[in-house]
Formats: structure tokens, C-alpha cells, sequence
């Protein structure tokens, strides 16, 4: 948490939907590190030096990273577990866990919050060096049904940590997995090399699917830290062990795959080789 839809619904935000003020255009004044150990790159006193003067001429997400293209150079954060990235007047009191604050020329500044200290912050001249090995964009033209097909079947991973693989595909995290698969009808250990091409396209569409309700819902709010989003309110059995399944009725069962907490129904999900 957060995964695509919450990013991109972040980001959306911070470039001025519904009316609000944006970053883009915004010119950086000063910045303010107060956990060095945040900025990934460079090292916090050269971050500061080489952000100043920078304008945001852009605000987008690339998997779970959010991108803020710069007139000179690029600024990319990833909320990790439990960050927020916003945009406040500077009048607004600075919170314990603000850990990144960039003061713009004008009345506001953006601020990176994380309180469990696993979010990160680069500034860099090439987007490489931090989005390089990003797989495909889930809701790309480029990620269709036979491509998912080609390569679920060049890899024998279990699917589930094979899709939360950022390499596979960038974006999917913990909750919109088990969706996915939830709604496919494929359990979450099964090799990848076993699904067949009508397996791909019904877990192509699913993934497409569950992002896309994702983002109009504005993610979804799980814990403390994020609200206004609606997608919990969805969920068929991320976070619903013990509940009927909304198919068939069998108990919906929590079982570890690839160290994770996963969710499925083992009736609608039967496992195969």
C-alpha cells in the first residue's frame, strides 16, 4: 500500500484536479530535508542544492513511482508502506512525520509525509537510474492479452508473486493481485507456465478491470493514513477471510504465498498444475 490506483489518484490530485492548485509550473524555492535518510539520490546536502531554482513542468506515476519531470533533471518518490505526497499553503503547521518539504516561489509547498520511514525520494538526470527496470504499465496499448500470455509462460513462478513482480508488471501490489485473480477463477499459487491462452485473457481483462474501478474510486482506504477512497467497499475478498464468497458462498481463506497474506476463494480457485 498504495499501489497504481492510489498513486495515480495522488497524482492527479497533485496536478490541480477538481480545481485545486497544481505543482506543475511550480519554481523551487528552498528545500527542507528532515530524514536524510529518505533521499535515495544523491546525498541529502547535494538533493537540496540541485533541486533549488528547478521547476515541476510535469506530475505522472510509472508503476508505484511518482515522476515529477523537472525543467532540468527529474524528483521521483515512492510512498512505500505507509507515504503521502500533498500540496499545502506554507501557512499549514509542518506534521512529526513530514520528512521532505520542497517550498515553491509562490504560497505553497509540497511535502513528502511518511510514517513508517520506508518511502524514498531521487533526483537524478536520467529516469533510468530509477525506473529502468520497470515492467509494462497494466493499462497500457503495450500490455495486451498476448504479450501477458508470452510471458507468463517464458517464467514458472507462482502467479501471484510473479504478477507483484515490478519487473513483470509495474503497478499491482498485495490488494489488486488478489482481486485480479479473485476474478479470474486462478489460485494464487499456480504456476504461471500452466495458464493456458483463455486463462491470459480472462486475467488480462481482470487486472485491467480491478485497476480501473481502483482509480475511480480514488483508491482504496485501508488504514490510517489514506481516506476519501472508496474501493474497500468493493473488495470481493481482499481482507474478507471467514466471509461467504460472493459466487459461490465457501468461506473465503487467508494462506501465505511468497511471504504475503493472501486472500481467495478454494472453491472458485482451484489450485492446478
Amino acid at each position: 500500500m498504495p499501489e497504481l490506483p492510489e498513486v495515480e489518484t495522488i497524482i492527479r490530485r497533485l496536478k490541480g484536479g477538481g480545481g485545486a492548485p497544481s505543482v506543475v509550473g511550480q519554481r523551487i524555492q528552498s528545500v527542507e530535508v528532515n530524514w536524510g535518510k529518505i533521499i535515495a539520490l544523491p546525498d541529502p546536502s547535494q538533493f537540496k542544492q540541485n533541486l533549488i531554482g528547478k521547476t515541476i513542468i510535469d506530475a505522472k506515476r510509472r508503476g508505484k513511482f511518482m515522476h515529477f519531470p523537472l525543467d532540468i533533471g527529474h524528483l521521483f518518490a515512492h510512498l512505500r508502506m505507509s507515504g503521502d505526497m500533498r500540496l499545502e499553503k506554507k501557512l499549514e503547521s509542518v506534521e512529526p512525520y513530514d520528512r521532505v518539504l520542497l517550498n515553491f516561489s509562490e504560497d505553497y509547498r509540497m511535502v513528502f509525509s511518511n510514517i513508517r520511514k520506508f518511502g524514498r525520494i531521487w533526483y537524478t538526470n536520467d529516469p533510468k537510474d530509477v525506473i529502468g527496470k520497470l515492467g509494462p504499465e497494466p493499462l497500457s496499448e503495450n500490455f495486451t492479452p498476448q504479450h501477458l500470455y508470452e510471458e507468463l509462460q517464458a517464467h514458472s513462478r507462482q502467479i501471484k508473486p510473479l504478477l507483484m513482480d515490478q519487473t513483470f508488471i509495474a503497478g499491482l501490489g498485495n490488494i489488486y493481485t488478489d482481486e485480479a485473480l479473485y476474478i479470474s477463477g486462478i489460485h494464487p499459487m499456480r504456476p504461471s507456465d500452466s495458464l493456458t491462452k483463455a486463462d491470459a485473457e480472462h486475467l488480462h481483462h481482470a487486472i485491467q478491470n480491478v485497476l480501473r474501478e481502483g482509480i475511480r474510486s480514488l483508491g482504496a482506504s485501508i488504514d490510517w493514513i489514506y481516506r476519501g477512497g472508496q474501493f474497500q467497499n468493493y473488495f470481493k475478498v481482499y481482507k474478507k477471510e471467514g466471509t461467504p464468497c460472493p459466487r459461490c458462498g465457501t468461506s473465503i481463506e487467508k494462506i501465505k504465498v511468497g511471504q504475503r497474506g493472501t486472500h481467495f476463494c478454494p472453491r472458485c480457485q482451484i489450485f492446478k498444475e
